[in-house]
């Protein structure tokens, strides 16, 4: 695949929940988008949270979006790199979308793209006030824990955990987004890894930040808006395809 094509970068479509105000037919439109760039785009990064939860069972793909999975696999069979980075409602990613689809799977992610070295993170428990997330995002992902809801029934651990992921949206809608600190996390990454650009998701707002290090690029949702990053010759776009009939 030409390295020259352009990339795209995308998060948090929360795919199999419907909160009032979403848009509703999202997936299908994502799976539009997929096939439009087949053959057009060398890279792909899904920046975490493409599904409102996501666990694999040893037996067991939710249905529900099977033509989804096809067009990501059609997606790298037309050559181009996908990338898929856990997120905190998918952070128990397992092997399906590498064996089955050719789709990597990272915790974080430094690229090599158009000149510039990226580094990519989800951003989920980044702002002080998430101390008791972070606990308990390491209690639920110990092996001991990840064994016991695997003997649930899918069905209703699929239940479950939908009930959950809207508790916690209800909470997070109440939260005070503070961007110096998720700016402060990225520059630290920066620095760290010797990179000039920093690519995030999970608080859902979207932008583009100049910082000593370079910039910091929120990809924004694909949620209640349809919104992702577009990389071409070496510079940044934020696109907004959101319905006209969508507030």
């Amino acid at each position: 695949m030409d390295s020259n094509l352009p990339a795209y970068f995308l998060s948090d479509a929360h795919l199999g929940a419907n909160p009032p105000g979403a848009v509703t037919d999202r997936e299908a439109r994502l799976i539009a988008k997929l096939r439009e760039w087949r053959g057009k785009c060398s890279t792909l990064v899904i920046v975490g949270d493409l599904f409102e939860f996501w666990y694999e069972y040893r037996h067991y793909v939710n249905r529900d979006h099977f033509p989804l999975y096809r067009a990501l696999g059609d997606l790298v069979d037309g050559g181009a790199r996908v990338c898929y980075l856990c997120g905190n409602h998918d952070f128990a990613l397992g092997s399906f979308f590498p064996t089955a689809l050719g789709v990597e799977v990272h915790r974080e992610l430094v690229l090599e793209l158009q000149g510039k070295r990226i580094f990519l993170m989800h951003g989920d428990g980044i702002p002080s006030s998430d101390w008791g997330y972070r606990f308990a995002r390491r209690v639920i992902d110990l092996p001991l824990n990840r064994s016991l809801f695997r003997g649930i029934h899918p069905d209703v651990g699929m239940g479950l955990a939908r009930f959950i992921g809207r508790s916690s949206r209800k909470l997070g809608e109440k939260r005070e987004i503070v961007l110096e600190e998720y700016l402060e996390a990225a520059r630290k990454r920066m620095r760290m890894y010797s990179c000039s650009v920093c690519i995030h998701g999970h608080h859902h707002l979207s932008g583009i930040w100049d910082v000593p290090e370079g910039k910091v690029i929120a990809t924004g949702q694909w949620l209640f808006s349809l919104e992702y990053v577009c990389m071409r010759d070496g510079g940044f776009e934020i696109i907004n395809e959101t319905p006209q009939n969508i507030s």
